[in-house]
């Protein structure tokens, strides 16, 4: 099968559907994709897609999807733009960013979209308050809102941002290609050496000086404060996102359903039911943790196993956050947008 492509230069067509297709089934440009990644490794799944909300795509159902009734319930967001990331203050102060520089309010009724002054890419997005949010992407952008406005960043780097996380509104990590890591002190954005080049995608961390960064061929670095090293997470899997309970308690998911779990001395592998690709995991504690990614992919730990969970689409989950166990959002391909409750 083939797809429709309305990016350009950007990409180039996949004429059949491989194992690990994203999105609308197609990769960035060589020149843009192949930066520092491991061999035969496939393109950044956030990097596809990026301006082509008419792309053709296979039509699923749900019964695709066998298992319980959805409790994840779709809402409207107003974009067929895919959104890259997601977070909120609170159930009712939810951010979600995606492609084209779209970003999207929840008020706790309904989405609405703000101006974010860009029209690059926008892969993910953290604050530590309702009035001090940073959304990172392409170009590369930071973009900060402080309440009332977004304002664009100098990013401190000339390499595009895939993740952000910061344990306070002064102390911001920001992670990209090329082993790119850069740190905001409060006043500006500065480099820091990381080590790798291999291309990073995303961050998270227990304190300011205990931080875990996830990349290409299983790459996983830690910053103690002082200076970034890497550990071995066993795979050799794209590890795509990163989050932990505690310092002692972290998950990082990766293609082919790859989940490994930090337990302050090693990472260890677990199991989940797929073998789709998993971009994001967040959770609300150690039992009680979600990861999302192709195909309309749900799992959930509850402490002791993994389980799938019906999501009721088949479109590509790229993000997942929490205000709490009972409330939580899932956002990705073509603008969808999903909120669980009990």
């Amino acid at each position: 099968m083939a797809w429709r492509i309305g990016h350009g230069a950007r990409c180039f067509l996949v004429a059949a559907c491989l194992g690990g297709c994203t999105r609308a089934g197609f990769w960035p440009a060589p020149e843009a994709a192949f930066d520092a990644r491991g061999p035969g490794q496939p393109a950044d799944l956030r990097a596809v897609d990026r301006a082509a909300p008419d792309a053709v795509l296979p039509d699923r159902s749900p019964a695709d999807h066998p298992g319980p009734a959805p409790s994840w319930k779709a809402q409207a967001s107003g974009t067929m733009h895919s959104l890259n990331g997601v977070w909120g203050s609170s159930g009712s102060d939810v951010f979600a960013v995606g492609d084209a520089g779209t970003i999207l309010h929840y008020d706790g009724t309904a989405w609405a979209a703000q101006a974010s002054g860009t029209a690059e890419p926008l892969d993910c997005v953290w604050g530590s308050s309702g009035s001090n949010l940073f959304a990172v992407g392409s170009g590369p952008t930071v973009l900060h809102f402080d309440g009332t406005s977004w304002k664009p960043r100098d990013p401190g780097t000339t390499k595009d941002l895939n993740g952000v996380w910061g344990s306070s509104g002064s102390d911001v990590y920001s992670v990209g290609w090329s082993g790119t890591v850069v740190h905001y002190d409060g006043t500006s954005w500065k480099l820091q050496v990381s080590g790798p080049v291999q291309a990073l995608f995303g961050v998270w961390g227990s304190s300011g000086s205990d931080v875990f960064a996830v990349g290409w061929s299983g790459t996983v670095l830690h910053y103690n404060g002082t200076s970034w090293g890497s550990s071995s997470a066993g795979t050799g899997q794209v590890l795509h996102g990163v989050w932990g309970s505690s310092g002692s308690d972290v998950f990082a998911v990766g293609f082919s359903g790859v989940v490994v779990r930090f337990d302050g001395t090693s990472w260890k592998p677990q199991s989940p039911p797929t073998t789709q690709h998993l971009v994001s995991v967040w959770g609300s504690s150690g039992s009680d943790v979600f990861a999302v990614g192709d195909g309309g992919t749900v799992v959930h730990y509850d402490g002791t196993s993994w389980k799938a969970e019906a999501s009721g689409t088949a479109k590509h989950l790229a993000a997942v956050w929490g205000s709490a166990a009972g409330d939580v959002f899932a956002v990705g391909e073509s603008g969808v947008i999903l909120h669980r409750q009990p």
